[in-house]
């Protein structure tokens, strides 16, 4: 069995990065739930998704504790799920900065240091700055699928697997752009 979080802000393609994974373990013939919770995403709130695969699967929801693999498109956002990770269990972060509503209100601040302490409390963590890749991709929607590509450096399935379910699951006018965000986050990923 197989636990993944996909975690980030409204807007950002969490559900679609969500789906285009659920699509990967279908065709590799395993059994796989999802749940989404959407929360303000279109005010720019916090959506995360639980993708759970193997040979038999009964929930969607992931317990606290138990996740493989947390993959937050948002620095804060990996706060929100930090506690789902497994002992043993990878965190994937994107180092970007959106500011929630009550920070931007003026009502709180973003916390300072985030990636420092998660370097230093958090066992096995990668963190990634995505912007020069997205500036390469010539998109910043295109951030899901980099996070995918990066997350697929550590799970089983091919490149030829991945590469179905994206043009499955893209728009046909998006397929070579998301592709080639795909290819860049695979090789962010050999790069940590």
């Amino acid at each position: 069995m197989k636990n993944v979080i996909f975690a980030g802000v409204g807007g950002q393609g969490v559900i679609l990065a969500s789906k285009i994974l659920m699509e990967v373990a279908m065709n590799a013939g395993y059994d796989v739930k999802e749940s989404e919770v959407h929360g303000m995403a279109q005010r720019g709130g916090s959506v995360d998704c639980h993708v759970r695969y193997g040979e038999k699967v009964y929930s969607p929801l992931i317990e606290r504790g138990t996740a493989d693999y947390v993959v937050s498109f948002e620095l804060l956002e990996i706060m929100r799920k930090l506690d789902f990770l497994r002992p043993g269990g990878k965190a994937i972060i994107n180092k970007l900065q959106i500011n929630p509503a009550p920070v931007e209100a003026g009502l709180a601040t973003y916390p300072g240091d985030l990636d420092q302490w998660l370097r230093s409390n958090v066992k096995d963590v990668t963190i990634v700055d995505a912007e020069p890749v997205l500036s390469e991709v010539k998109s910043k929607r295109a951030l899901n699928i980099v996070m995918l590509g990066i997350l697929s450096h550590y799970l089983e399935f091919s490149l030829d697997q991945w590469t179905a379910a994206i043009r499955g699951m893209v728009k046909e006018k998006f397929v070579d752009m998301n592709l080639f965000a795909f290819e860049k986050g695979r090789a962010l990923a050999s790069q940590q």
